[in-house]
């Protein structure tokens, strides 16, 4: 598949790719979406907004540039903000592929660095050299506003300009606390959600603070995704049981609604409301007991978001549609095209 360079969240020639429960496969529109959702059905997206959570400074002990990309914290509370999970890279930037990126100068506990406002401590290393726990100094107050006024957006190479802020925020963001984008939710707009009321489908919500994609490390990558918190409102967890009550489907808008709902689902499928955190691996052998569809991204072989879509298409199908995909010459990428998937009857 192609990369999408432009940081365009709705061209007008997205595409989509469907597949349905009989495992046929049908190429429209993305706009078409909404045509595929029947009365009854429930739509759930993720309402995260994504933080700027690139930062670049320095080193302390040795004044060696870094970037520092943070990728988790173990609670959505707005006040908890000072401990981070984070990558760190060495000197340069996105226009560098993150596979080519060198390594941060070596890392121990106890380092300190400075990050624009903000100065942080190297509390410990998670498992790799380059994968930490950083401790910030001062309050919410003041790391929030240091993030603000220093962070970017998390970047890849394959889109060269710099991306601001908005260009990383769905229409429905609201609570910052994704990492990067949940950009399954990019396909949708207000034009879309009213349509969906108008066909007698519902529309949810959840948060979920949505991880890095990419390491660039593949022995780091295969860590993907990381330990995630979410919080599933009552009235969210409410919805899906009137859907199933009722024999309608439950579909996902990206695979961090699936990590949520299926880690707060009991053995019957019941969603339990509240906060959680996603530490489950779906792939194959997982049996989905909520989500009936995902509408996603189009996503590459290796990748953990690939080995979630396992969990609703068999191989043989997958590997057909990730063919089709590749033909047709779709968008991989944040701002690519989308596949809808239904798992199997």
């Amino acid at each position: 598949m192609i990369a999408a360079t432009r940081p365009t969240q709705r061209p007008p020639d997205a595409r989509l790719l469907v597949v349905d429960a009989g495992r046929h496969i049908d190429h429209v529109p993305r706009s078409a979406f909404v045509e595929y959702l029947r009365p009854g059905d429930l739509v759930v997206a993720n309402d995260a907004a994504t933080l700027p959570a690139s930062l670049r400074g320095t080193h302390g002990a040795t004044g060696a540039p870094v970037e520092v990309r943070l990728a988790g914290r173990p609670s959505l509370s707005p006040d908890v903000v000072n401990r981070f999970r984070a990558v760190v890279f060495g000197a340069g930037d996105f226009h560098t592929r993150t596979e080519d990126r060198p390594a941060p100068p070596p890392l121990a506990p106890g380092d300190r660095l400075v990050l624009g406002p903000l100065r942080a401590t190297v509390e410990r290393l998670l498992h790799h050299k380059r994968l930490v726990s950083l401790w910030f100094d001062g309050s919410a107050d003041e790391i929030w506003a240091g993030l603000a006024r220093h962070g970017r957006p998390i970047q890849y190479a394959h889109v060269q300009e710099p991306l601001a802020l908005w260009d990383v925020w769905t229409r429905i963001a609201g609570p910052p606390v994704a990492f990067e984008p949940p950009s399954a939710g990019f396909a949708l707009d207000w034009r879309a959600l009213a349509s969906m009321r108008a066909r007698g489908v519902e529309f949810e919500t959840i948060t979920h603070a949505a991880g890095i994609s990419s390491t660039g490390d593949e022995e780091l990558d295969r860590l993907l995704p990381f330990d995630e918190p979410y919080r599933i409102p009552a009235a969210t967890a409410e919805a899906a049981a009137r859907a199933k009550a009722r024999g309608g489907r439950v579909i996902a808008v990206g695979t961090t609604v699936v990590r949520a709902l299926e880690h707060a689902a009991s053995a019957d499928g019941t969603v339990r409301a509240g906060e959680g955190v996603a530490t489950q691996r779906l792939g194959p052998e997982s049996r989905l007991r909520v989500v009936d569809a995902i509408l996603s991204g189009t996503h590459e072989a290796g990748t953990s978001h690939y080995e979630l879509l396992r969990a609703f298409l068999d191989d043989e199908t997958l590997l057909r549609t990730t063919a089709e995909l590749d033909e047709r010459g779709y968008l991989t990428h944040e701002f690519g095209d989308s596949v809808l998937i239904e798992k199997a009857a």
